[in-house]
């Protein structure tokens, strides 16, 4: 059997909420493996769901910025290795700096950027990874906006869609854009709407959720993992989530009020969500 160390315990326990004695008995029964013993714990309903397996903890700044007149916005994220760093203002000119080339880059940033971060590498005497970019380009009407929050932990970018081009330069469409990303920050979706979750997925969340009620008679268990997976979508799915600002809406309800108000028809085309180290 392998050893079941107490770092092993404490990694199972903060990716899933669960005691320790129940974490340390998962890992003995599914031998030291720790996504085995994260679907065990779930399927006995005892774990957190959505919980990651594990947690980086890379120090750094989420960076964004719209160009183009807001046709286009680009996100970033630069990893350096101490929180000491990321406040330093030569690192956070680096970052600006790095912003400033993803507007120009379409493809992969750090492969662009490699020489640049060599030099700032050896300058500050620390690991630097520009890890991750993200660019959208606004496709037919609609409106690109962008969100950074907790100086640089979290970023946002948000592509929106609708029907009239006035709608831009509507105020109520600029306060609903940026309403939506704070809901991502605050919520974090993984999927836009069900359609975008793998089928494995799914699949793999039916089995678990089928394992927690097996004791239960077989024509209900159907209709209770049904309840399962509905309830499933609304923690990861963003047009299914209870809206940040009001939960008597999802966020599809709340944008409905707000297209009525409007005069137009306003659709989430695509969000991306960085969070630092993650």
């Amino acid at each position: 059997m392998a050893e079941i160390t107490a770092q092993l315990v404490k990694e199972l326990r903060e990716a899933t909420n669960v005691g320790m004695m129940d974490c340390k008995r998962a890992l003995a029964e599914t031998n030291g493996d720790k996504d085995a013993a994260i679907k065990l714990l779930r399927e006995r309903g005892i774990a957190v769901a959505g919980k990651r397996a594990a947690r980086a903890a890379k120090e750094g700044i989420v960076a964004s910025a719209l160009i183009n007149d807001g046709k286009s916005g680009v996100m970033i994220e630069v990893n350096c290795e101490t929180d000491f760093v990321s406040r330093n203002e030569n690192f956070q000119a680096f970052v600006k700096d790095m912003l400033e080339k993803a507007k120009t880059v379409k493809g992969d940033l750090a492969e662009a950027v490699k020489d640049d971060v060599a030099v700032k590498i050896a300058e500050i005497g620390e690991n630097i990874i520009v890890r991750r970019n993200v660019r959208f380009d606004l496709q037919g009407t609609g409106i690109i906006g962008t969100y950074i929050h907790m100086g640089g932990k979290v970023g946002v970018l948000l592509e929106m869609g609708f029907e009239k081009a006035e709608t831009a330069n509507n105020p109520v469409c600029a306060e609903t854009v940026k309403d939506i990303t704070l809901h991502i920050a605050a919520s974090a979706p993984q999927y836009l709407n069900s359609s975008e979750i793998p089928a494995d997925v799914i699949a793999s969340e039916r089995a678990i959720f089928a394992k927690q009620v097996e004791n239960k008679p077989p024509q209900i268990i159907e209709k209770i993992v049904d309840g399962k997976i509905a309830k499933f979508y609304s923690t990861v799915c963003l047009v299914d989530q209870p809206f940040v600002k009001d939960g008597d809406f999802t966020v599809t309800k709340w944008l409905e009020k707000q297209s009525k108000e409007i005069g137009d028809t306003l659709t989430i085309r695509r969000f991306a969500l960085y969070k630092l180290g993650e």
